[in-house]
């Protein structure tokens, strides 16, 4: 009996797998790096869309090293932690730095590592599923670095941390702001070394990178600097290879200095990068006009003091005019300060991530477009919402936002926490991930948070797979156990599945196949599989009824219709109207038959032999032969027309010779089978006998090995079954070369593997009954029910249930 569930296992293996190979291709081409561990954190693999985006093209010398051991410093303790939470049931989480494999560019991810559990719901395997966030990291350095560059400060501490900030913004090494003295010349206000700041320096604009920045141009090199400079000494002697500057442009459009950062690897700044060094140098022109204009202010006192009384008059008109035009100098450069401040609102107001300002009860001060998107709100409500309102009012979800309540409250940052929340516009739910922080002032907060509805659907949708798995096996075990057919060669696999495809439908088969391959058993698992199961399904043997007999044997006859036809006697499609007719030997029928069965399946109508009343049935027709009825049409033996009303949909059984591998199984069911109903205590076959038995080519197929079978088991008198001399005829056995001395096969039962080899009948009968009712999941009625695939009577399986002693465990 466990070879029965074996095989139904294999099935169901094998209809699963498109499944499989579906969920395969979606890890696939995910985005994500998609990694499998084991429980030491060593990895086994790494899906496409991963090695992609970590710039590695052979994963064979990273197969079975240390996963943990490729982060960096607190990265490496994190990844490690987070591993170890993922094999005790936990979610690891952590975000880490690592660099590309190819061209060490330096990427930030997002890492949840959780438990693959097998079927005991044990960990098997760890899932680490990365993140690339690199742009919002960088994006979160830049709002920073903003932040802190235009600090309350003047003069050169402005400008030392403006270019400070300027390098740590863009992650480069150097930054200087300069001032244009002229065309030809620069000075640098402030440079910043990557550790400490410099000396300020005057240089000559020719020859070097800065020559088109001050000319009022944005200019960016990626690499090769100092080849592509060659005459700027400088740059050597830094060893820079990357540079971006932008100019800074005063209100009339003149370009008094410029910003420039430089790196002495490869540097590729997006268009963010570029934006933000623009707002940085449109602070530094700020400052500079400002500075510029202190100066002046700085020498007309000096020249008012010098002048003395006499020309204090005209030189205090003159010290109006300039006030006057400085104050409107001022004005332009506080104009030009708005600007800038409105190009920063308008790159907050286009960020990529969502970014809420809001008051300590959740109300929101201003939210940008990204957030207002996720949201599902309109910009006029944006003053009257509550951020609490998006989170749906389950248990989960309100703890979450209780917890973040509680760490704002304690002036801590919130990072990280995922939660559920519902669209305003249209109720759907989405989740985020956010980040939160306490104003310095404690009157609100600064949240920032990423849509990642699709990461969480993922995991769901890989939830819901696995549960599908496991629906999918039991159905199969209930509602597709085809009871009579034994085996699992891919030959009788196909004809299995061609039965499940047809079986639904209402359309004709046609079964072909050797002598005692099983045609009947197929056609009954059809109709058995089909709408018309409650019916009758009504067997005729063409082959076996006289060419006389076979009209009225099929379609009836009244009374007198000929000599002794003494009543009125219905036919077989008459019997089988609402069902199914099993025509087997169908090549064997008549030709005046032939017609009359045309016009069945033409028309669904026929006339009794010597009647004139036409009757009208609904029969579904299965016919089956042994016989190459497409070579009869060729000979005229067959109708054409017939011939291509029957073979709707083909099915071949194949003959047992080609279908090998099933003959052990075959064998055991037929020795289980005889021995139980003779009463017979056999429970192995000798292997010697085993070699023979797959080495004969059965000419009769499965009926033969069934016969052979039998009369064996008459025969024998030992525990062990062998086939004497006779059994099978010797001049069809291939030779037997290389066989061993005889040992037994065991049937697979415990008793068979005990010590003694010694366990009774009926307590097989009980086993085989206990195996049945889990199949069923303790089903005993209905139509998956183990009473119909033990063919008894329900009461008679309680019956010997009862007697047997078998009892439904505890749930």
């Amino acid at each position: 009996m466990p070879s029965r569930i074996n095989r139904i296992e294999t099935q169901a293996t094998r209809s699963i797998k498109p499944c499989e190979d579906v969920w395969a291709r979606l890890i696939e081409g995910s985005p994500d790096c998609i990694k499998v561990l084991d429980l030491e954190g060593r990895l086994i693999s790494m899906n496409a869309g991963g090695m992609k985006l970590l710039e590695i093209c052979d994963m064979e010398p990273f197969i079975g090293s240390s996963w943990i051991e490729f982060w960096i410093g607190a990265d490496r303790e994190a990844a490690k932690a987070a591993v170890k939470t993922a094999c005790e049931g936990g979610i690891g989480r952590f975000t880490g730095l690592f660099k590309t494999a190819a061209t060490r560019k330096s990427m930030w991810f997002d890492v949840i590592v959780s438990a693959i559990n097998d079927p005991s719901g044990k960990p098997e395997k760890l899932l680490a599923a990365s993140r690339d966030v690199t742009d919002f990291k960088r994006t979160d350095r830049a709002l920073r670095a903003i932040a802190e560059g235009t600090a309350a400060a003047t003069g050169d501490e402005f400008f030392r941390s403006l270019a400070r900030c300027a390098a740590q913004a863009l992650e480069a090494r150097y930054s200087f702001i300069a001032e244009t003295l002229s065309e030809f010349e620069s000075r640098a206000l402030a440079f910043w070394k990557g550790s400490d700041f410099g000396a300020g320096f005057t240089f000559r604009l020719s020859g070097t990178p800065c020559q088109r920045v001050a000319a009022g141009h944005v200019c960016s090199t990626h690499y090769g600097l100092q080849a592509e400079f060659p005459e700027d000494c400088r740059l050597q002697q830094i060893g820079a290879e990357s540079y971006l500057g932008v100019p800074m442009r005063n209100a009339q459009a003149q370009t008094i200095g410029h910003l420039a950062v430089l790196h002495t690897d490869r540097m590729e700044p997006s268009d963010e990068d570029i934006a933000t060094l623009k707002i940085f140098a449109a602070r530094g022109c700020a400052e500079l006009e400002r500075r510029q204009a202190d100066e002046e202010l700085r020498k007309t006192h000096e020249e008012m003091r010098r002048l003395g009384d006499e020309l204090a008059a005209r030189k205090i008109a003159e010290l109006e005019q300039q006030k006057l035009r400085m104050t409107e100098q001022l004005q332009e450069t506080s104009k030009a300060l708005d600007a800038s401040e409105e190009r920063f609102r308008d790159l907050f107001d286009e960020a990529p991530i969502a970014y809420v300002h809001e008051a300590l009860d959740t109300r929101f001060i201003r939210a940008n477009r990204a957030a207002m998107r996720v949201l599902g709100i309109k910009p006029e409500e944006v003053s009257t919402t509550y951020g609490k309102t998006f989170v749906p009012d389950t248990p989960e979800a309100q703890r979450r936002l209780r917890e973040a309540f509680e760490s704002i409250g304690r002036g801590t940052d919130a990072s990280g926490v995922v939660l559920e929340m519902r669209r305003k516009d249209n109720g759907k739910p989405f989740w985020i991930q956010f980040w939160s922080r306490p104003d310095p002032s404690g009157a609100s907060t600064r949240t920032m948070f990423l849509d990642i509805t699709d990461r969480v659907i993922m995991e769901q949708e890989k939830t819901r797979l696995e549960a599908q798995n496991i629906y999918l096996r039991e159905e199969i075990r209930s509602q597709h156990n085809f009871v009579e057919i034994v085996g699992n060669s891919p030959s009788l696999l196909a004809v299995l599945r061609q039965v499940d495809q047809v079986a639904p439908t209402d359309s004709t088969v046609l079964i072909d196949g050797e002598t005692g391959t099983g045609k009947e058993i197929i056609a009954r698992a059809i109709h058995d599989r089909s709408p018309r199961h409650g019916r009758p399904l009504v067997k005729v043997n063409c082959g076996a009824i006289s060419a006389g007999l076979v009209e009225s044997e099929l379609f009836g006859h009244v009374k007198g219709a000929f000599t002794g036809a003494l009543t009125n006697r219905d036919g077989r499609f008459a019997l089988a109207d609402g069902g199914t007719i099993f025509l087997d030997e169908v090549g064997e029928l008549p030709p005046d038959t032939q017609v009359k069965l045309l016009r069945v399946l033409q028309e669904q109508e026929f006339q009794q032999i010597g009647g004139n009343k036409t009757i009208k049935v609904d029969v579904r027709v299965i016919a089956a032969t042994n016989r190459d009825l497409s070579g009869m049409v060729r000979e005229g033996t067959f109708r054409n027309d017939l011939f291509y009303r029957l073979n709707v949909f083909p099915v071949t059984m194949p003959p047992l010779r080609e279908r090998s591998e099933d003959i052990p199984l075959l064998t055991m069911f037929f020795l289980e089978k005889f021995a139980s109903k003779m009463g017979r205590p056999i429970k192995q076959v000798a292997e010697e006998t085993m070699q023979r038995l797959l080495a004969y080519p059965w000419p009769g197929n499965i009926r033969e090995l069934q016969n052979v079978m039998e009369r064996a088991v008459v025969v024998s008198t030992e525990p062990v079954l062998r086939l004497g001399g006779s059994m099978l005829p010797q001049e069809a056995q291939k030779p037997l070369s290389g066989l061993s001395q005889p040992r037994a096969v065991a049937v697979e039962t415990p008793e068979a593997n005990s010590s003694d080899g010694s366990a009774s009948m009926e307590e097989i009968e009980r086993l085989h009954i206990i195996s049945v009712l889990q199949q069923t999941n303790w089903c005993i009625e209905g139509r998956a029910g183990a009473a119909k695939i033990l063919k008894l009577e329900p009461s008679t399986l309680r019956s010997r249930m009862g007697k047997l002693a078998i009892v439904r465990p505890p749930r």
